[in-house]
Parts: structure tokens; C-alpha cells; sequence
């Protein structure tokens, strides 16, 4: 019955916080309430989970479930809390699988296109700004690393992670702590 209980605790927390923090209030009154942590728990568990990567919802769901119930008490919670994603993405793909072929449809999404273009058309203009410009002036040693790191991807195919670790091995060699360039 506790399986149940924590899983349905935590699929409320999912559905009636955004994430992140705001989840803080309703997990330490549903701890509280249910009697399963006292307060101190649940500020340990917070905190873990505030420290460890990953999304802190998903954490915290992990380590109370655990401190509740288990292995299988982590695994419900977990359940719970992605429930309310899971549910959402399982609508939309019911819907556009659906609608699809929908002429309304069709023109909802002739508008989306162009603006999920320009949206990401902005993030590119933001980070070249960021990246490739010191003040005013064109910092073409970053420019060039940025070139070859598109050649790489793009002309002899490599992959994003190894193109990832030759930048950042790149960026601490010429630009980390030893101000080489």
C-alpha cells in the first residue's frame, strides 16, 4: 500500500508544482503529513538532492521513495513524479497523430515552422556575439576553432561529443588559467 501511496504522492507533485523548487513545499508536507520523514529527513533529502546532478524533482522523488519504501519506494516515486511529463507528451502525440493530416493543422503549424526557425536563428546570432566577439572586435583565433570544429562535424562526420571534448580541450589549453592567446 505504500508503493501506491508514494506513487500518487508524488504524481500529485508532479502535477500541481512547476519543478525545482517549488516542489520544496509539497514534498515537506506530503512527507510530513503521510508521517514518513520527519523534518530534519526531509531537509537531509533536499539537500542530497540539491547536490546531486540531475533534475531535482526527479531526485528528490528518488531519495524519499528510497528513504520510504526501498528500492521499490524510489522506483514509485520516480514513476510519480514523471508522470505528469509522460502524460502531456502521450497527449500531444495522440493529437498529432490524429491531426496530422488536418488542414488546420497543417496551418498551425505553417506558422510554428517559421518561428521555431527564427527563435533558434536568435539563439545562434546570441552565442556568435558571445563566442566570437571581444568587445567589438572579431576574436578570429575562436572563430577558427569554431570553423574547424564545423568542418569536423560536417565534412568527415564526427560526432558531437568528441567535437565537445576537442573544444573544451582546446578552450583550457588556449584559454583556461594560462592565458596562452
Amino acid at each position: 500500500m505504500v508503493l501506491i501511496d508514494l506513487f500518487v504522492t508524488f504524481m500529485k507533485i508532479g502535477f500541481t508544482s512547476f519543478g525545482g523548487m517549488s516542489m520544496i513545499p509539497l514534498i515537506t508536507q506530503e512527507m510530513l503529513t503521510h508521517q514518513w520523514m520527519t523534518a530534519d529527513d526531509v531537509s537531509n533529502i533536499i539537500a542530497i538532492a540539491e547536490m546531486t546532478p540531475g533534475p531535482f524533482g526527479l531526485n528528490c522523488a528518488t531519495f524519499a521513495g528510497m528513504q520510504v519504501a526501498g528500492v521499490m519506494g524510489g522506483i514509485m516515486a520516480v514513476f510519480g513524479v514523471l508522470m505528469p511529463s509522460y502524460s502531456l507528451t502521450l497527449a500531444a502525440a495522440a493529437c498529432f497523430a490524429r491531426f496530422k493530416k488536418s488542414s488546420v493543422f497543417e496551418q498551425i503549424l505553417w506558422v510554428i515552422r517559421p518561428v521555431c526557425v527564427g527563435l533558434l536563428l536568435s539563439v545562434i546570432i546570441s552565442l556568435i556575439q558571445t563566442n566570437y566577439f571581444d568587445g567589438t572586435s572579431v576574436n578570429f583565433f575562436k572563430l577558427g576553432i569554431g570553423a574547424v570544429m564545423l568542418v569536423l562535424i560536417l565534412k568527415f562526420k564526427w560526432s558531437v561529443p568528441k567535437v565537445i571534448g576537442l573544444s573544451a580541450v582546446l578552450g583550457i589549453l588556449c584559454f583556461g588559467g594560462y592565458g596562452l592567446f
